[in-house]
């Protein structure tokens, strides 16, 4: 079985994916508004922010049993509706307790990502496996890319539309709302069940058991600490970013946005493209060690450079380097992990992602407020060091099926 025979398959996941990042994009511009609108607090509005992540955290490696219990398909196409549920109940909302328990429930039932990388590992094979990941991957940047926008771009033809209060936001909403719906439908009619053998005993372990029996398992758990490092590093840099182009190079929100679009336009090319033809060539452990290398450079240089020139340099080896990292990471998880646990592997491995984008814009944003305003880009590059001395620990250990399929060796 190969990727190019499973080609409806992945486009299901890849629409899912992206649409769950699409809709985590929407919400980023028109959070801050709504919640100043319902009177929240800088604090109540960061934690607004957070709650998603946190719900992901507790719940990834949750919809991840489930799905290597009862199958892959059900989990997706239920999650893909309860989604749409949440985005309407956004719509509704007219509170902030609302908005919290709309944005909890979008956590939730978003956890179920740890589900499509599971579909992934099912229907790839071994030498496959990290190329599958990287599609998560492209998703995820042309999700980061196109949601913000989207938002945006929804908000301000809804107050074209009608000037009644929240009217702009519920319309955006709505869309994706609509959007969550038309994939589910797509993947009623498309996606098949991936997920030959269930499992029984996945079910059965708790939650924080799970994370520490994986955390706890030789080359994976190394693995795991190294996605949750780069979660961190990536997040806090995330957090302060804007911050600090604005008090060292006077860019305002606009010029930031198209930063940012940068970062994902250039995520996409390196996981859409790039790693499918580096991983043949070189397999999972050098390509993961490049882009450590590259992300570690990129996210010190940010504190380092003089000019816009310069940072636009190191603002592209953080993008290549974290376009390298995480499917090569993503992609040796999978394949270190029994087959018939795939779902929880990879729920687990999301989790550690959640619980780094909920830590680190804190640590960002106390490192920017009481250390230096370079400090968070400092803390995010040895982040990444300590990452990259973890992986040349178990560096042989580390699944090599990408180049050893190829090379026959």
């Amino acid at each position: 079985m190969t990727m190019t025979s499973n080609k409806s398959q992945l486009a299901v996941i890849f629409f899912t994916v992206f649409l769950y990042l699409v809709g985590f994009g929407v919400v980023i511009p028109i959070i801050p508004i709504l919640s100043r609108d319902f009177g929240a607090t800088a604090l109540e509005t960061g934690l607004l922010l957070s709650v998603y992540s946190l719900m992901q955290f507790l719940f990834s490696p949750f919809w991840g049993q489930l799905s290597d219990r009862w199958g892959r398909r059900p989990i997706l196409l239920f999650c893909l509706v309860c989604e749409a549920l949440s985005y309407v109940l956004f719509a509704w909302a007219r509170s902030l307790e609302w908005l919290f328990i709309a944005r909890a429930l979008a956590g939730f039932f978003g956890a179920s990502l740890s589900t499509a990388s599971a579909y992934i590992s099912d229907i790839t094979p071994k030498h496959e496996r990290s190329k599958g990941m990287a599609l998560i991957g492209a998703a995820f940047g042309l999700g980061f890319v196109f949601g913000p926008a989207l938002g945006g771009g929804l908000a301000v033809w809804g107050r074209h539309i009608s000037s009644e209060p929240h009217f702009d936001t519920s319309f955006a909403f709505y869309w994706v709302a609509g959007l969550c719906i038309a994939n589910f439908l797509f993947g009623l009619k498309f996606l098949k069940e991936s997920l030959n053998e269930k499992s029984e005993s996945a079910a059965k372990k708790k939650r924080f058991s799970l994370l520490w029996h994986y955390l706890n398992t030789k080359t994976v758990g190394s693995l795991l600490s190294v996605f949750f490092l780069a979660s961190l590093a990536m997040s806090s840099m995330e957090a302060t970013l804007i911050l600090f182009m604005g008090e060292k190079f006077q860019w305002d929100v606009k010029q930031v946005s198209f930063g940012f679009a940068y970062i994902g336009v250039i995520i996409i090319f390196t996981q859409g493209f790039l790693v499918r033809r580096l991983l043949p060539k070189w397999g999972e452990r050098k390509v993961l060690r490049l882009g450590l290398i590259l992300f570690a450079i990129g996210l010190t240089g940010i504190a380092l450079a003089p000019n816009i020139p310069m940072m636009a340099l190191t603002m592209t080896l953080l993008s290549l380097g974290n376009g390298l990292t995480n499917p090569s990471t993503l992609g040796s998880i999978s394949l270190l992990a029994e087959a018939k646990e795939q779902g929880a592997a990879l729920g687990v491995t999301q989790s550690m992602a959640s619980l780094g984008r909920i830590i680190g814009p804190a640590i960002g944003g106390f490192l920017y407020g009481h250390l230096a305003i370079t400090a968070p880009f400092w803390a995010s590059g040895l982040m990444a060091l300590a990452a990259i001395v973890i992986v040349l620990s178990v560096y042989r250990f580390i699944p090599d099926h990408a180049r050893v399929a190829t090379h026959g060796s």
